[in-house]
């Protein structure tokens, strides 16, 4: 299994669509015992939270985040860790609005 996420700082690679998480995101996760959480800001929101599980190289949570505009919006995503040849993680993601209609892929990876 790759490394413990506890504790590492990821951003997206690039810009999702206005209103969504971007490259000025920051996502500080936590992981103890197959349970994965994190907190998020930056861009057009100003507080994220997402919670849920992960088995081997997979992660699935559920997310929640307020944005600047005063909306909130929520979804699913399953993901995949990925250890780069840097030593660094990455998250390659399939996600899934479920307060709005839109889904798509997206790629996070570690800070620093």
């Amino acid at each position: 299994m790759p490394r413990s996420l506890d504790g590492l700082v990821l951003a997206p690679v690039a810009d999702q669509a206005p209103g969504q998480v971007g490259t000025r995101t920051r996502f500080t996760y936590h992981e103890r015992d197959g349970r994965i959480w994190a907190e998020y800001a930056g861009g057009d929101v100003v507080h994220g939270h997402l919670v849920g599980t992960r088995d081997g190289d997979r992660l699935d949570f559920r997310y929640v985040q307020l944005k600047h505009d005063g909306t909130t919006s929520c979804g699913h995503c399953v993901s995949t860790v990925v250890e780069l040849p840097d030593g660094r993680v990455r998250l390659e993601e399939s996600w899934q609005w479920e307060s709005q209609p839109g889904s798509g892929t997206s790629v996070v990876e570690q800070v620093g």
